[in-house]
């Protein structure tokens, strides 16, 4: 289980038009690729622009397979989308031009680059990772952390997001704040991959975005909720789903704006020419009033 000083895991959020995408618009076959537009188009615009400062569009394609939804079930539902950006650090060079995470091991202070990295990957004993999480409409943001076992089953569900020492509790998400889980100012900034036992094979991260808030109590450290709420949310919340991975993102440095967008003390928002999440969910919902998403974290031996 992932400790809230110790090690963390992982996920992010973005919807569109006003923060959903009606399902008519689609046909039965799903377009294979997307635009970064389909996600950043809600975030404000600039407030100047230049050639230099504008972000080219990025191409994402699907990583996963169509869910298997008829146009009939389709047509009642509207689409939402999740943003994740998942960030592996390593240790910083000379030829290094990206944001840099000053990180404290002891009696040391070490520079690392956060590098982005698929949803998909495998993480070896002992990455320290870090990730990003976008909401594109105004909303609520809970993150549930459960260690999946081997054989499938999952652990118990613990709550590590939102938390007291993140301004107050505070879980309030609109298009473009950035939130960083962990924060860039805990200590540690990252949490480590590490199985706790031979049968613990990754995490099962649940990102729900609500319209209102949740009746759950918020402490300063990870807290157990009831197995049985996760299951009624899954239930009301959840949909099928389609995962879609930036072309040629995996490997591309944190950026300076993203770094100053996801601070604590008011950082500045990001607009839409800045850098688009790594990871985009599309998920079919017949509920508005909140969404839910499972990312799984895969740990190798």
């Amino acid at each position: 289980m992932i400790s809230r000083f110790v090690s963390y895991t992982i996920l992010m959020v973005f919807l569109t038009t006003g923060g959903w995408l009606h399902a008519e618009a689609l046909t039965q076959s799903t377009p294979r690729k997307i635009v970064s537009d389909d996600f950043t188009k809600n975030r404000q615009q600039p407030a100047t622009q230049t050639p230099k400062s504008k972000q080219p569009k990025r191409t994402y394609r699907l990583a996963s397979a169509s869910p298997a939804t008829k146009q009939a079930t389709i047509s009642k539902s509207t689409v939402a989308q999740l943003g994740i950006t998942i960030w592996r650090l390593r240790p910083t060079n000379a030829n290094d031009t990206g944001a840099r995470m000053l990180v404290k091991e002891k009696t040391k202070t070490s520079e690392f680059v956060p590098e982005r990295v698929e949803a998909g990957t495998t993480f070896r004993e002992g990455d320290q990772v870090r990730l990003t999480i976008e909401s594109a409409q105004t909303g609520y943001l809970y993150v549930i952390d459960r260690e999946l076992l081997v054989d499938g089953s999952t652990g118990p569900a613990m709550l590590i997001y939102p938390w007291t020492g993140m301004q107050g509790g505070n879980n309030q998400v609109n298009p473009g704040k950035l939130i960083d889980i962990p924060a860039q100012e805990d200590d540690p900034s990252y949490f480590t991959a590490r199985r706790s036992s031979a049968t613990h094979a990754g995490e099962i991260l649940t990102v729900i975005v609500t319209s209102s808030p949740l009746d759950l109590p918020i402490s300063d450290k990870p807290l157990q909720i009831s197995n049985a709420d996760v299951a009624k949310w899954e239930k009301l919340w959840g949909g099928q789903t389609e995962r879609f991975e930036m072309e040629g993102g995996a490997g591309e440095p944190w950026t300076a704006t993203e770094q100053q967008a996801a601070t604590q003390t008011g950082g500045r928002q990001l607009t839409r020419e800045d850098p688009a999440p790594q990871t985009i969910y599309r998920i079919f919902v017949s509920d508005t009033k909140a969404l839910l998403v499972n990312v799984r974290l895969q740990y190798g031996r």
